[in-house]
This record gives C-alpha cells, structure tokens and sequence, in this order.
C-alpha cells in the first residue's frame, strides 16, 4: 500500500433511519506547514513594563492597603539586580534558543479541581440544526489551506497539521501530546465508534487513493450492522477520569497486547467519528443547552460518553437525530483555528461529490476489542461515578441573542468585542455586586508557534461605568461617556496582548523560569494578590465564525462562569457554564442577566420613547 500524500479528514454525513454518508477531501500536509516563515518570533515583553500593567490591573480587584503591600512585592522583584531581572534575563536567552519561549513540550496537569480533560480541557462547538436532511462536514482547499492575516498581518499556520493522527497520552505526573502524521507516512485510518464499540476505518485504498463516498458510505453501513447494542463496556469513559487516576488505569490498560493495540490505533488515527444515539428532546427551548452537553460529554454512562475518547485531539460527533458538532481536545489548539477548520469543512459541503467509486471489493472496517479484566472492571465503574458525579454538576445554558449583533456596535464606532466583554462585567456585578478575576482569550498566532495570552477584563474604566450604569443620579450622557472609555480600554488591552505585550504569559514564563532552575519560588509568586488576580471566577472567551454555531468549555474555578459566544451581523450566539456544586453561582441566571444587560446597554443609545 502506498503511503497518503495528503491528511483527509471528514466528511458529508448523512444521518437518518436509512443512511450514514461520507466524503474524505484532501488537505496537503506539506502546503499546511506553510507561513511560519512568514510570521515573526514572539517577542519578551519588557519587565517593568510588564510588572507596571499587572499592578494597574490589580486595582479593581484589591483594597488599597492590599495594593500597597503588593506594590512593594512588586518593586522588590523588578528592582536593579533583583530576581525579576535575573530570571528576564535567562527568558530572553531561552527566546533566541527555543521555537517559542512561551511553548512546553508537556501538558502539566494543574493540582486542584481542574484535572480532567472530559468538561475541564474540552471543548467544542455545537452547530444550530437546520431542517435539512443531512449534515456535511468536510474540508478542501484544492490541496491548499489559504494563509490567514489578522490586522493585516499573516498568522502561523504550523498547528493546523498537529490537529490530525494526535492524541494526548496520560502519563504520572504530566501528559503529553503525541503527533502521528508525518509527510507521506502519516496513519490511513480513522477510529468510528457506535454503541461504545470501536472501529479502525481505512479511508485510502490499496493504491493510497482515497475512498469515495459511496465505498465510505458502504463501510459505515458495516459498521452499523456490526454494533447494535450489546452489553460492551464504554470504555471510552476511562479517559474522563482524573489525569492521575487514569495514568494509573492507562498503564494496566496496555499490559494486555489487544488492549494496547486497540488504543494505540484510537491515538493513532486521523481523527474519532463518534455515532450517537438520539437524545429525547424535552423542549424547543431546552433543546440547544442540552445537545451541547450531548457533544461536550456525552450525557453520561447511560447515555453516549462511552462513544467518546476525550483525549483525541479532533472529534466529530454526529447524532442520529441529526445533531452534531466537533470536540477536540484543547491541548493541541485553541477555539480560532478550529473555528477556521469547521468554516472550510461546511463550505465543501457546497460542492457536490463526482467521484465513482471503484468496483473493487473493501475489507471489513476492524473492530478493536479490550481484554477487561477484575482491575479494569473496577477502574471503570470509578470512571462512570466520577464522570456522572462531574456531568450531574455541570450546568449548562446556550442563548441566541436577536435583539442586535456585531454590526449595530460597528455602527457605534465602538469594538464588538470589547461592548460584549462589557456586558459580561456589567451582569456579574449585576449578579454577585463584585468585579472578580476575570480572563479573554488573545490570540498570539501572528507569532511563530504562538498559542494565546490572557486580556484581563475588570478595569479602572470598567468598574467606574459598572458603578455608574444603574445609579439613576448619573446621566444618561455620563454614561455613554463611560461605557466609550470603558469600550476603549479593553480594546488597547486587547491591542496589546495581541502584540505579544500582555502580562500573563510573561508572568508565567518568570515564574516557570524559576522552577525550572530550581530557585525558590519569588515572593511576588507566594503574594495573596497573585493567588487572587489569577483565580478565575470568570473565563470568557470570543470565538467567531461563518456559521451559526457556539463554543462552550467548563469553568477555570469550582466558583467560576465560563462564557463563550459567537458574534454574527444580527444576533449573538452565547454558552455560560457553572458547576451547581457552588451555591454562589447559576449559569442560568447570569444568563438571563446578561441578556437584560445587553438591552439595557442597547437602549442606552436607543432610549425608549
């Protein structure tokens, strides 16, 4: 067989009582390498310009005895000669000697909470239903992915490869994500799963060409005469556990030589393609928070989470009720560029599918089996009480927002995005009477290997117009004035982090900086201020695209909101997530909250009559 030249990936898919359909497109590996060359190094902020923006972002959050105390911490670090300068100095050596000084090669599992991937890593965007038949996912660029530009200015292409033939690997004390294609040698397969059985399906033919629609249509027919329910384990929801647990588990896993290489050929494949069953809808108005718990988790052991492995980078979930979406695992990327390989999937979906299928006969898709025995039994009945304890506490509410969209702010001459994260501050104060730690996600790709920084959202601006909006002695021209500033603001903190000038990521990379010399850890590190600017009780984070979909991701803090949305022309497309184990928090109410916030803030240049 000879190897693939290019990565294929799904597909049209057509789900109903009759048919599942798919169609592999191509995208060249080699040209999706392309523009790294083209984007700069990223750049190390200098330090006290670094440690001047953290104490100004410090200000809403803090009292201003806490905020004298801190300034001194603070002082000392970056003063002449001082550990600040010292560790700066060896991150700009670390700069010019590394691909991206911000880059680790393993995934450090976070102690606390926050150790699964399964709510906590994962995320994933769920597509609006249509009342068409069928739904195609699917991606071509003519063997080319066109290059992308922000501001005008080219972005790094180099982790769209990374999102096929990856998985992250559990390990001890820290995960890593491993890579399986390599140029004309990368895996030919993708892994199907139905009813918690998993198949190998090979996507090319003996002579390396793809398989049409019609022979992948016929092999996922086989797969579904070959996976009506039985009484298989799910064992998928062994990746759901605790990353230390399931290290454990992973490692008695692969003793056995069948369950090794089934795992090794679900890792190994291009991508997962989890088939689940319908859902009952309880009402039109529950129906979009529910399917995105569906994609996001499954709905639990009694439900589809056994047809997923939330490790795999990239998963398309499609339901027999015609419901579907992509979950990927965040390690390898973030919302944008999935963003951007879902707009190509459904613009080939346009395109009508030519291609004959040979009259040459497939071999049946492999089923992958697991010996279970008395260990792994136990392991995953933990699995199914945890992930079910973690799913029961997770609540979820999406919302379309019709009273406006992106182009009514543009008409305002003000950001869409920094008038949302306005109206997100605006309705947790409105909910809990305090501005909180609270995170945007920037995106640093106009960089070579860049990932994201945080913005952070609470400003001095900010809280003056969030004290101000609903005090009837403020007038409505105050106001206005206030909420520009407030608008203005953010953009130049959004501006900033863009240009790699964000203060997180260096932070972070000082304090990584030190451990890894084996330094004790800096004061400013051990300050009660930085354990409180870094607790997120809000994590936000814009992710548009072409289409009409939502992003939604868990919560960075067991007290937290985790809000996404999706700004289109006329309307906004909105997740917000909390865990029902905090009494403080309620996803649905900040929700509802938001929405209010949003009309008031429209009204404001709109007043009624």
């Amino acid at each position: 067989m000879q190897p693939p030249q290019h990565t294929y990936f799904p597909l049209y898919l057509k789900v109903d009582s009759s048919s599942l359909r798919v169609i592999l497109c191509p995208v060249g590996q080699a040209v999706l390498r392309q523009a790294h060359s083209s984007v700069p190094p990223q750049p190390v902020p200098p330090l006290l310009q670094t440690l001047q923006r953290y104490l100004t972002a410090l200000e809403p959050l803090l009292p201003p005895d806490e905020l004298q105390h801190t300034r001194k911490i603070v002082q000392k670090f970056g003063c002449p000669g001082g550990q600040g300068e010292k560790l700066q100095r060896e991150l700009i050596k670390r700069a010019k000697h590394s691909h991206n000084w911000c880059l680790k090669q393993k995934c450090h599992n976070r102690p606390g909470w926050c150790v699964c991937v399964c709510v906590c890593v994962s995320l994933f965007f769920f597509l609006f239903p249509t009342r068409m038949s069928s739904l195609s996912l699917s991606c071509s660029c003519s063997g080319k992915l066109a290059l992308e530009y922000m501001r005008g200015q080219p972005l790094c292409m180099e982790l769209f490869p990374q999102l096929f033939s990856s998985c992250r690997i559990p390990g001890p004390k820290h995960d890593h994500v491993v890579h399986y294609g390599r140029p004309r040698r990368g895996p030919a397969h993708i892994t199907v799963v139905r009813n918690y059985q998993f198949f190998q399906l090979d996507v090319y033919n003996s002579d390396g060409t793809p398989l049409t629609e019609s022979q992948i249509h016929a092999q996922l027919l086989r797969i579904r005469s070959q996976s009506w329910k039985t009484d298989k384990q799910p064992m998928g929801i062994l990746t759901s556990e605790h990353r230390h647990t399931w290290g454990q588990a992973y490692t008695r896993l692969l003793r056995d030589k069948i369950n090794k290489e089934s795992v090794r050929l679900i890792e190994k494949s291009i991508f997962t393609l989890c088939l689940d069953s319908p859902v009952m809808r309880i009402s039109d108005e529950k129906y979009s928070s529910r399917m995105a718990a569906q994609i996001l988790h499954g709905g639990g052991t009694f439900s589809n989470s056994g047809n997923r492995w939330f490790d795999k980078t990239l998963q398309f979930v499609v339901g027999e009720d015609g419901s579907w979406g992509l979950l990927y695992e965040h390690a390898t990327a973030e919302g944008p560029p999935i963003s951007t390989l879902l707009d190509h999937v459904l613009e080939y979906c346009k395109k009508p599918d030519r291609v004959r299928a040979p009259l040459i006969p497939l071999p049946m898709p492999k089923k992958l089996y697991f010996y279970i025995n008395s260990e792994i039994k136990w392991d995953l009945e933990m699995a199914k009480q945890n992930l079910d304890i973690l799913i029961n506490d997770l609540d979820i509410k999406c919302f379309n927002f019709q009273r406006f969209g992106k182009e009514f702010v543009k008409q305002l001459k003000l950001s869409p995005n920094s008038f949302i994260q306005v109206a997100i501050q605006l309705a947790y104060y409105r909910v809990h009477s305090e501005v909180c730690a609270a995170c945007d996600i920037a995106s640093l790709r106009m960089f070579r290997g860049g990932r994201t920084d945080y913005i952070r959202s609470p400003t001095n601006q900010m809280l003056s117009f969030i004290w101000a909006f609903d005090d009837d002695a403020v007038s409505r021209e105050a106001k206005v004035q206030l909420l520009r500033e407030a608008v203005d603001a953010y953009s130049i903190l959004t501006e900033q982090s863009l240009m790699g000038q964000g203060i997180d990521r260096h932070l972070l990379g000082l304090k990584l900086q030190a451990i890894e010399e084996g330094l004790s850890l800096p004061r400013i590190f051990m300050d009660t201020a930085y354990g409180l600017a870094t607790h997120w009780k809000l994590r936000t984070g814009q992710v548009p695209t072409n289409t009409d979909s939502v992003m939604c991701f868990g919560p960075l803090a067991p007290d937290g909101y985790a809000v996404c949305y999706n700004p289109q022309p006329d309307h906004v497309h909105f997740s917000v997530t909390a865990f029902n184990c905090c009494e403080e928090t309620n996803a649905e109410k900040l929700a509802l909250t938001l929405e209010r916030s949003l009309r008031d803030l429209q009204e404001l240049f709109q007043p009624t009559v």
